[in-house]
């Protein structure tokens, strides 16, 4: 349907009234989502579970009516399906095997080999198309390639991203090659998606504020330009988000370099600046600092108001500039809601 309004946004049209999302919006700050997350016994269980998946995609939609939603999974599924030891700590997070040498990279899987173990992710968002309202947009996702390598050359999150920065440095050839593989994948990964029925998909690259320089341009925009014109290639027409996070002055030309629809924004700049840095290209995303979905009250109220006021003169998807926080409170995500569509 092309008069949703994400599309319409993603098109280039500036709206009354943006249309709104929030990252993570599936996710512990819902009683709902607890609820289902038990059913399923772990995390990996319920990213695996079609039916459960797609349940408590669907919780956000029914209690809020968000203009998207958004399919339920995790960036690290990609590198489980290349070949890697995934699981998550209770109370740590994720944690991986690793590879840092041409042998390990060699023992992983090839791009076109992911698709018998993602499986149950493209059931998922086949069970979304059809249980969706009519006007919500289905967007799927991905892990954006050195995001997801940080990862699997730490085997977990880091606060500097420094394995990955080591590798990358002592063996470029080892760490352009984990790159090149982690690039192809995601073409595979996101087509397969949208070939199931996902109508928009995004890129998550998490960490990309910590790549500078020449890195940035070799590491975070290189790989999003090749991701994104080998699926526009296979889906003409597909609209792709990027989120190149805490890129500050990255963020300028970042959708002209990479042929991405709209380019998100996190809350450490202003959406004053970015009105007038990014939006000049075309649609942006953001961004609300996600602090407000605790605390709430007047000042959420009239920081939703300033963001929408900053980009109510181009295409704006509105949304908060990273994930909600498990402590959020259900009650702010609806005065956020109301602010925007309400004024």
């Amino acid at each position: 349907m092309t008069d949703k309004t994400i599309l319409r946004a993603l098109r280039g049209e500036v709206l009354p009234t943006p249309p709104v999302w929030m990252m993570r919006q599936a996710g512990r700050y819902l009683p709902e989502y607890r609820a289902t997350r038990a059913q399923a016994g772990d995390f990996l269980s319920l990213c695996y579970n079609p039916e459960l998946a797609a349940e408590v995609t669907l919780q956000p939609i029914r209690r809020y009516g968000f203009d998207a939603a958004i399919l339920f999974a995790d960036i690290l599924l990609l590198p489980q399906a290349l070949g890697m030891d995934l699981w998550f700590e209770t109370g740590e997070g994720p944690r991986l095997s690793t590879v840092t040498t041409p042998a390990e990279l060699g023992a992983l899987r090839g791009p076109g080999d992911v698709h018998d173990r993602l499986a149950p992710i493209y059931e998922t968002v086949r069970i979304l198309r059809g249980a969706l309202p009519r006007d919500t947009t289905l967007i799927g996702f991905a892990g954006a390639p050195w995001t997801v390598a940080t990862y699997m050359i730490a085997g977990r999150g880091t606060r500097d991203q420094g394995p990955a920065h080591a590798l990358k440095a002592a063996d470029r050839a080892t760490f352009a090659g984990i790159i090149d593989l982690l690039t192809e994948a995601t073409i595979e990964y996101l087509s397969a998606q949208v070939e199931a029925g996902a109508e928009v998909v995004k890129l998550f690259d998490s960490w990309a504020g910590s790549l500078k320089g020449q890195d940035f341009e070799d590491f975070a925009v290189a790989p999003a330009a090749r991701i994104i014109a080998a699926l526009k290639s296979r889906h003409p027409g597909l609209p792709v988000i990027a989120f190149p996070r805490e890129a500050g002055a990255g963020y300028i030309g970042f959708a002209r370099k990479t042929g991405a629809d709209c380019v998100a924004i996190d809350n450490s700049v202003s959406a004053s600046w970015a009105a007038a840095q990014v939006q000049v290209e075309g649609c942006v995303q953001g961004n609300l600092d996600p602090r407000h979905m605790v605390t709430g009250g007047q000042a959420l109220i009239d920081a939703t108001r300033d963001v929408v006021r900053a980009f109510a003169n181009g295409p704006h998807i509105f949304n908060l500039g990273h994930g909600i926080t498990p402590d959020a409170d259900p009650a702010n995500v609806a005065l956020m809601i109301e602010t925007i569509r309400n004024g």
